[in-house]
């Protein structure tokens, strides 16, 4: 019980540099948890977008990016006559740009492609999509930022296209992005006969096995992975995972400076308190108990203040209409569980030397200390 009073009562007569402190991790881990949400989010809209009513994508081997992947034209009929394939839909991904916007998302698909068939049209229908080589499709952000309308005509690269459609998607990236018909799209991109990837749906799950080995077999210049695997190998998903977590940790590590700021100022104004204890009998380790003691109270009440500002942060991005479809309001646990331990190692790294200091405190001479 003295034990506990003792780290309390420490804590309480610094009162206003233990909440500095504890601001200072709440701070870390409100901008780490936010930072690593809003970029596994995007991740998993952009995962959403190749997962679309399938269960496999099959694209070109050792490829640093999709936009680069070219899969022939022979390859998505041949898989689509395969008995264990339900549908295989070409994509083909590009980007495009338009006066004020340098960046657009183009999806060249085919008309059975599931992103149109599962969207909501606002202006026009899936039948006039088909045939078209001059026209194209807008998601609904994407009219808004471009001021374009049904049956309006928007200047995309070199050439101008009517637009006979406006769809609204819940994935911001596709609400935001250009679609044209497959053929129009690879000669728009100069790339005739070819297409990003080609999204697989089997009539049984079971035959993944199966079909991975078939493409293997048969298209030695292709590979195909299951959406699960795609997400853990693909390059650039691993690219922005890590930048995340180093972002978010980088944010962390100057919280628990701000830790380790605290215990070292708080050992040195209580060398004769600490000197006092050792000649009432504390250990070495009932001394370095307390300190770590202060140290992991402050840490924790920092991080879950953090977990609560963090989590409200997600919300109210969330409701930001400019946010809508790129951020992912759901915390999911395992980031929560890696937080706050992190949040928790960092500040023992951080009470380890004012720790091993008040160790070495010598009763007889610490009672002389001024």
């Amino acid at each position: 019980m003295i034990f506990f009073k003792l780290i309390f009562t420490n804590l309480y007569r610094h009162r206003i540099r233990s909440l500095i402190s504890v601001a200072g991790i709440a701070f870390s881990v409100a901008a780490m948890l936010t930072v690593v949400s809003i970029l596994q989010g995007a991740i998993g809209m952009f995962s959403s977008i190749l997962s679309s009513d399938s269960q496999i994508i099959v694209f070109e081997r050792n490829v640093s990016d999709l936009f680069f992947s070219s899969v022939p034209a022979d390859a998505v009929s041949k898989m689509a006559q395969w008995p264990m394939v339900e549908h295989a839909n070409p994509v083909l991904f590009g980007v495009v740009s338009s006066p004020g916007h340098p960046i657009i998302t183009c999806f060249g698909v085919t008309p059975t492609d599931a992103r149109l068939r599962n969207a909501t049209w606002v202006q026009g229908d899936l039948h006039s999509f088909a045939g078209q080589t001059d026209s194209v499709v807008l998601g609904s952000r994407a009219a808004e930022f471009l001021a374009a309308s049904y049956g309006s005509t928007v200047q995309i690269g070199h050439g101008s296209f009517r637009v006979i459609g406006i769809l609204k998607t819940a994935n911001g990236f596709e609400d935001g992005g250009v679609f044209m018909p497959l053929g129009a799209a690879q000669t728009f991109f100069h790339k005739e006969g070819a297409s990003s990837v080609i999204t697989v749906k089997l009539r049984d799950k079971d035959q993944a096995r199966a079909f991975k080995h078939a493409v293997d077999t048969e298209f030695p210049n292709l590979i195909a992975l299951e959406d699960k695997e795609f997400d853990r190998s693909y390059s650039q998903f691993r690219i922005i995972k890590a930048t995340a977590w180093a972002v978010g940790g980088c944010g962390l590590l100057l919280g628990g400076l701000g830790v380790a700021n605290t215990m070292i100022m708080s050992v040195f104004t209580r060398i004769r308190e600490i000197a006092i204890l050792r000649v009432n009998g504390f250990s070495h380790g009932q001394i370095a108990g307390v300190v770590f003691g202060e140290s992991a109270l402050v840490s924790l009440v920092g991080a879950l203040t953090g977990l609560l500002a963090g989590a409200a942060l997600i919300l109210g991005l969330k409701l930001v209409p400019a946010f809508h479809g790129y951020v992912e309001a759901t915390v999911h646990l395992p980031v929560l569980l890696a937080v706050v331990l992190l949040a928790l190692i960092t500040g023992a790294l951080g009470a380890l030397y004012p720790a091993f200091f008040a160790m070495r405190v010598r009763a007889v001479e610490a009672l002389r200390f001024e």
